[in-house]
């Protein structure tokens, strides 16, 4: 039987946002500054909904003077979608932006990489500044609390969570960042988040400057590279291009594949 096909949809919460050039591109165009986007995203189809990353808490935006932000769970009712309500949930690393709304998700199954669970509530080193500054301690503790439940699935490396939908150890960004591999009408898209910030990386081979292991980075980002059906379907985490140059379906909302 065939693989049941899905749709991806990218929802910004929040942006756009002025950074240096140099952040997203390794090294590069140090003198520039670049427009990016904080987004979640949905996968769906066969009567599944599956978000991808949980976005900032509003009570973390507030703290870090979020401009144009408005509350993960908000933005996603423009897809009809209550956040209170959502089962499946894909935590692809535990920064701030992409960890800090879990508490909006209170009954989804939540799935993660144990080594990237185990990393960053378990390792002293992640209490270190350097990581304490790109993660959200309150949303850490939530997900420490969650150990032992059957909500909680620790995956290690690559698995078929879903008919169709497979999560991939990609680290290098973190310890444990894992993309997501789904069967679209197009063929295997990925949906990278931080592997790479920008579609940038995946056409020069640059990293953003936010890298944990370079040489992880370079593997992982060959993994990829090699699943998705096309270079097209390689979806970074946070380039403006995501919501300017696809089909519009609701405000800040476009369907990607």
């Amino acid at each position: 039987m065939a693989n049941p096909t899905y749709e991806i949809y990218a929802v910004k919460y929040g942006g756009p946002y002025i950074r240096p050039a140099c952040m997203v591109n390794w090294f590069q165009d140090m003198d520039k500054t670049t427009r990016i986007h904080y987004y979640i995203f949905v996968i769906r189809g066969e009567g599944e909904t599956i978000v991808v990353d949980c976005g900032v808490d509003p009570q973390l935006a507030k703290q870090r003077n979020l401009a144009d932000y408005v509350s993960p769970a908000e933005a996603l009712k423009r897809l009809d979608i209550d956040a209170a309500r959502v089962k499946h949930l894909i935590v692809t690393h535990v920064h701030f932006d992409h960890i800090s709304g879990i508490q909006l998700f209170p009954k989804a199954d939540i799935y993660i990489q144990e080594r990237e669970f185990n990393f960053w509530v378990k390792d002293p080193i992640a209490q270190r500044a350097p990581f304490l500054f790109v993660t959200d301690s309150v949303a850490n503790r939530y997900l420490a609390r969650q150990e032992g439940k059957k909500r909680l699935h620790l995956i290690r490396g690559d698995k078929k969570i879903l008919p169709g939908i497979e999560v991939l150890l990609a680290p290098g960004h973190t310890v444990g960042l894992q993309a997501v591999a789904v069967n679209t009408a197009k063929g295997t898209a990925i949906v990278g988040s931080d592997l790479a910030h920008t579609f940038s990386s995946y056409q020069t081979d640059i990293p953003s400057a936010i890298i944990t292991d370079m040489v992880a980075w370079m593997k992982s980002f060959d993994k990829v590279k090699a699943k998705a059906s096309s270079p097209d379907l390689l979806f970074p985490g946070h380039d403006s291009g995501l919501l300017d140059h696809y089909p519009k379906v609701a405000e800040d909302v476009t369907r990607l594949a």
